[in-house]
């Protein structure tokens, strides 16, 4: 489904870094950025904010004593929005809408108050608003000072697509002259990770890269996970001033078979990428940025749809998952702030472990796959604008 959107104001918190030159920085180099964390007697690798994030989100939670009862996953959200906001440089009386939305939410504050009930038979007055999933996106307009429609949801992992897509509704139908949109998530927590672990998925410490999505030859499911937000400013039109411009979209849900598994070949994630690609030649895609979590089935299911849409010769093939892990909402957008660094640098951001070496031509349309528990899928095709 084509569209003309343009994307003019970015942000992101996340273990790659909390500010643009760090962000391209992190992608320089061959080190993921995984690290041990201890859950009792089990090591799980995870992708936790950098030290330098950590002290700007602790700076943040300074700035008011509103903030000191707040989510991580809402301050992550917050910072991130700032930073899209200052790019985008919207004056104060713009009319602009806002969807930001979380797979698990404020999982850092539920276990908290949880175990405080199960000790003490009673849970603090702040309990019930600071953990509903709808104040990610109340409080980003609080301090964004707008006074828009404020959107939160959540559709697993792929959250930040769907409120991209959401968006692109809204300004289509002239209903905002403008949209903030993206995903954060900060499930690092005890009984997050347990449920991961449950799932019998997780990846190895003990591995060099224990993330390795797209790997060809892994005898085991590797998936890590990670946290972290990414926001765009969204405005309709083609403009001059664009980082990149939306292409295309497409959606689709399959019947599932199993609750947290896709079908053996990705029915929906077929049928979103070819949405996404209508009007536009498949061979005009320089780069695919897949779901892929490092899971055996899931990566294999993605790169049969994959095929199936391109044929045997594929775009280029390359995530963040390797470097950061999984983190559920926020993969898709911190995929589209990977793209567009892609795009600003001219420089493909490989795999490690890549089998190839990229031919170096130009990099000017990649697509962006999500899809999550419940068998949905959306695909986003962004641009380069021609210089």
């Amino acid at each position: 489904m084509q569209t003309d959107i343009s994307i003019v104001g970015m942000g992101s918190i996340s273990p790659l870094g909390a500010k643009p030159e760090q962000v391209v920085h992190s992608y320089g180099y061959h080190n993921h950025l995984l690290v041990n964390k201890a859950v009792g007697d089990t090591l799980f690798p995870v992708g936790q904010l950098c030290e330098d994030a950590q002290q700007q989100i602790a700076l943040l939670r300074e700035e008011s004593p509103k903030y000191k009862s707040l989510d991580p996953s809402v301050l992550y959200a917050i910072y991130a929005a700032r930073q899209a906001l200052a790019q985008a440089g919207w004056p104060s009386d713009k009319d602009f809408g806002l969807n930001i939305g979380s797979s698990r939410g404020a999982t850092t504050l539920l276990e908290a108050y949880h175990k405080d009930f199960l000790a003490q038979g009673k849970c603090p007055p702040l309990a019930s608003p600071t953990t509903s999933l709808g104040n990610i996106a109340s409080w980003v307009m609080q301090d964004a000072k707008g006074q828009g429609i404020a959107i939160s949801h959540s559709i697993t992992c792929s959250t930040a697509l769907h409120a991209l897509v959401n968006a692109v509704a809204w300004l289509k139908a002239d209903m905002a002259e403008a949209f903030l949109v993206g995903g954060s998530e900060a499930p690092l927590t005890p009984f997050t990770l347990a449920q991961m672990k449950a799932l019998k998925i997780y990846a190895d410490p003990c591995d060099p890269y224990p993330c390795q999505p797209l790997k060809q030859d892994k005898s085991k499911s590797t998936m890590a996970l990670g946290e972290g937000a990414a926001v765009f400013a969204l405005e309709k039109g083609t403009l001059p001033h664009a980082l990149a411009t939306i292409r295309g979209i497409g959606y689709a849900t399959e019947k599932i078979n199993h609750p947290v598994a896709i079908s053996p070949d990705a029915e929906a994630l077929e049928r979103s990428m070819r949405q996404a690609l209508e009007g536009f030649d498949p061979q005009q895609v320089d780069v695919v940025i897949p779901h892929a979590t490092g899971t055996l089935k899931g990566d294999q299911a993605e790169l049969l749809a994959l095929e199936k849409v391109f044929g045997k010769a594929l775009p280029e093939l390359t995530t963040n998952k390797w470097k950061i892990g999984h983190t559920f909402a926020a993969s898709g957008a911190l995929a589209i702030e990977m793209a567009i660094h892609m795009f600003r640098t001219q420089s493909f951001f490989p795999l490690p472990y890549a089998t190839h070496t990229p031919a170096g031509q130009p990099i000017k349309n990649i697509l962006i796959n999500a899809t999550g528990f419940g068998g949905n899928a959306v695909s986003v095709l962004i641009g380069k604008l021609a210089n």
